[in-house]
């Protein structure tokens, strides 16, 4: 059976090597790419977005309710029975 020494020998190696190549240096770069090409995108996180939603439910829950309060108000009166 093999020593786990060995696997972590070896991975530590590699990691190094991953570290030291080329690699690392595409990574970092597409990295920096792609962060400034989403900068330049008008997007906006999660949370600011569910903010957003809420506020807007709220507001056309208000919109509703003062478009049914206008239309009360818009309602001819009834009249009233002075027949007594």
């Amino acid at each position: 059976m093999l020593d786990p020494k060995v696997f972590e020998e070896l991975s530590s190696r590699l990691s190094a090597l991953i570290a030291a190549s080329p690699a690392a240096d595409i990574e970092k770069n597409a990295r920096a790419l792609l962060s400034g090409f989403f900068a330049k995108l008008d997007l906006v996180s999660r949370e600011e977005f569910d903010i957003q939603a809420q506020v807007l439910q709220r507001t056309r829950e208000k919109l509703k309710a003062l478009e049914e309060r206008v239309a009360r108000l818009e309602q001819p009166a009834e009249p009233v029975d002075t027949a007594d």
